[in-house]
């Protein structure tokens, strides 16, 4: 009996200690990626802006524009690395939340727009991977 409650509390805990791991890490690379976006000149808006359509890592303005940033990392390079992890259904996503968050601030004209991605290889990566409108609406 004992063994199968182990087996049981194992599989219980583990996840919700992996996500919460994970969680932590999400964090201190969003922390990092908006820090690296800052030193060039960036102003970090909104973090983390959720919606029933998608979520938004950083919403920056840069000069007259807004820069929507999906932050990813993965240490490791297999399946294409953290560039390959933004997908099209991703970027939809991000879209949708985009359009939500434009809507919401009232910005009139709404200014120009773009779609950048931050790559870490790890949370406190000192070079991370910026690319500028990496994906259209």
């Amino acid at each position: 009996m004992r063994a199968l409650f182990a087996t049981i509390k194992s599989a219980i805990v583990r996840p919700a200690a992996a996500a919460q791991q994970a969680d932590t890490a999400g964090a201190a690379s969003e922390a990092s990626a908006a820090r690296h976006l800052q030193a060039r000149g960036l102003t970090v808006l909104a973090r983390n802006f959720r919606c029933r359509g998608g979520e938004i890592d950083l919403i920056c303005r840069d000069g007259e524009s807004i820069a929507f940033v999906e932050v990813r990392m993965r240490a490791r390079g297999d399946y294409g690395g953290a560039a390959a992890s933004v997908t099209r259904r991703k970027q939809r996503r991000i879209v949708l939340a985009a359009q939500l968050w434009l809507q919401r601030a009232g910005l009139a004209p709404t200014p120009p727009c773009r779609f950048d991605v931050v790559l870490l290889r790890a949370a406190d990566d000192p070079q991370p991977e910026w690319i500028r409108d990496a994906f259209t609406a």
